[in-house]
């Protein structure tokens, strides 16, 4: 009976010790330098940007400075390149905020989004005023624009 019990023990623990917890990813922290370089916008508000449409940006560290070269509002075969300023803002509630302003006429980004979920590959920026406007962006290469 005690050979039984030692048996079962050891068998319970390797069936226990074999399971592995999923791991939460880990990100990285929400600085010019993590968010520096070229992204692809994904998903948006839980969809994948349609088949020919593209949105890419490319956020410089050393000036604070971005161009997007995009056709989501522009004939697909003549992109638009916009470029401008941003900054990043820590609020204690929500995080890190990027905020940004174009170099032409139309002022100020629609919305400040707080930037979550970070990592080399991908990261998530929510608007500030509305918690349903979400944008996935991946990273992508350079080379390939």
């Amino acid at each position: 009976m005690k050979l039984k019990t030692i048996i079962l023990a050891a068998i319970s623990i390797l069936a226990i010790s074999s399971c592995k917890k999923e791991e939460a990813p880990a990100y990285l922290e929400v600085n010019k330098n993590n968010i520096s370089g070229y992204w692809e916008l994904s998903t948006w508000n839980g969809e994948a940007i349609k088949e020919g449409s593209y949105f890419q940006m490319n956020l410089v560290r050393n000036d604070e400075t971005f161009t997007i070269i995009q056709n989501l509002d522009a004939f697909p075969e003549s992109p638009r390149q916009i470029t401008g300023r941003y900054g990043l803002a820590t609020d204690p509630a929500l995080g890190t905020i990027i905020s940004g302003i174009y170099d032409h006429d139309s002022g100020y980004w629609s919305h400040d989004y707080i930037i979550s979920e970070l990592t080399p590959t991908s990261m998530t920026w929510t608007a500030v005023d509305d918690p349903l406007f979400v944008q996935i962006f991946t990273r992508i290469d350079p080379w390939k624009l």
